[in-house]
């Protein structure tokens, strides 16, 4: 996989990070909150200054003394940043002054041994910003005062950054790829599902429901082609949805189905599938993406009878039975290896273009098997139809009168399409018009 040079943030947790990231790329990428430890995974984000392309990576607050399994991990993702960053941004806090966590850190960044900017965030005023100068002490030159609240400082900061930069000739620009969202219920194990796909711990993954809490963008090339992985928060019901942190993780997880071609809706096999799967599926049905339904922790399943299990499957998602369904462990990874080739599979169903003449062919034999619906004495005719779009699939038919339009004759005519021209994992949008619009 060809990279951009990345600019790492790293810095104890509070100091700012997530919302320094955001007021360098000019939207709300990252999640901020008053919180300590808000951000957890790696977050990539493309950026441009200066004419120099590279991408900032918003980093979880590092603890020198890790209390628990996700500090912990938080930790080696931190250092896992760090290691491939190009640029170190080491944040720390004017208003907090120096602290021992901070000298702890430093030590951290040094073994790093990549060029550091040390940023002194939270300078919202002049008096603030001599406050500064006490970070001399940590030993990587001037200390930058910022506010990324504010905005004081940050054309400066990417200034220094872009001059740290390696020579653009030597690194490659990725080109864009299927986009691909993991999305499903808190702990079904969507991040697991991530690193079986990359082969690398590249998310944080704990058996705690909500690690995940932003939606993480992650290219990589397979044997199909380039992808971009998209892994979400879990998503619950409303009513179990914590104001916060939360909340907003949710508005990503439903922005990340919106901007995926393909969505694999993963489900827990211990579990039987509930409610909020069939609204996640819904919802990304909808939006036209084409769809997956992905059993995973199938290695918790025992003296199960699998025929039996997948008819239960398809009666509780009857509302989609074109969704392709995979049954996997990303624990072990058995079956993980079909889910990009059913993706890329799905994506060319979803491309699909029927000619206008074996379209309308194929209506002309359905309507001489199952008679158009009727009201008042009045027969519905299909005058003409014509596929007008694709991802999703789209067609118009032109009627004498759309009223008529019953949604199991719209239904027959779907069976049958699917029946001579495929469109698996596909929803096909139908519009029936009359004669003048």
């Amino acid at each position: 996989m060809t990279s951009q040079p990345s600019v790492a943030i790293v810095g104890r947790q509070n100091v700012g990070k997530s919302t320094l990231l955001n007021r360098l790329t000019g939207r709300r990428q990252a999640i901020t909150e008053d919180l300590p430890g808000t951000t957890r995974d790696r977050l990539y984000i493309p950026m441009n200054h200066a004419g120099r392309d590279f991408e900032l990576v918003d980093t979880g607050g590092m603890e020198p003394l890790p209390q628990d399994t996700i500090a912990r991990s938080v930790n080696d993702q931190v250092r896992s940043a760090m290691k491939a960053a190009s640029v170190v941004v080491f944040l720390v806090d004017a208003k907090a002054g120096l602290t021992p966590q901070d000298h702890e850190i430093a030590d951290e960044v040094r073994k790093s041994g990549k060029p550091v900017v040390l940023a002194v965030n939270k300078a919202d005023n002049a008096r603030l910003s001599l406050h500064a100068a006490e970070f001399h002490s940590l030993g990587f030159g001037e200390p930058m005062p910022v506010s990324a609240f504010h905005g004081r400082g940050v054309e400066d900061l990417l200034d220094r950054v872009v001059e740290l930069l390696p020579e653009p000739e030597a690194v490659a620009k990725a080109a864009p790829g299927l986009r691909i969202a993991i999305a499903g219920r808190a702990n079904v194990g969507k991040s697991s599902l991530l690193n079986a796909l990359v082969g690398a711990e590249r998310m944080i993954v704990s058996p705690i429901p909500g690690t995940t809490r932003d939606s993480i963008d992650t290219p990589i090339d397979t044997a199909s082609g380039s992808v971009v992985l998209i892994d979400t928060a879990g998503i619950r019901r409303r009513g179990k949805i914590e104001r916060g942190v939360e909340e907003y993780s949710v508005i990503r997880s439903l922005n990340a189905i919106d901007r995926a071609d393909i969505v694999l809706i993963v489900l827990d096999a211990s579990e039987p599938a509930t409610a909020q799967d069939t609204h996640i599926a819904g919802y990304a049905r909808d939006q036209g993406r084409g769809l997956i339904l992905v059993v995973n922790k199938t290695d918790l399943l025992e003296n199960v009878d699998m025929t039996e299990y997948d008819r239960n499957m398809a009666a509780r998602f009857k509302f989609i039975p074109y969704a392709e369904r995979l049954y996997v462990s990303a624990r072990t990874g058995d079956g993980v290896d079909r889910v990009i080739p059913t993706s890329f599979e799905i994506q060319s169903e979803r491309a699909k273009r029927i000619p206008t003449p074996d379209l309308n062919s194929l209506v002309r034999q359905a309507l001489a098997r199952h008679a158009p619906p009727s009201a008042g004495g009045k027969l519905l005719k299909v005058l003409y139809a014509t596929q007008v779009g694709v991802c999703p699939p789209e067609i118009v038919f032109f009627v004498n009168d759309p009223k008529l339009v019953h949604f199991s004759f719209e239904r027959f005519l779907e069976n049958r399409l699917r029946e001579v021209f495929g469109f698996a994992g596909t929803p096909i949008k139908f519009t029936f018009k009359s004669r003048g619009e």
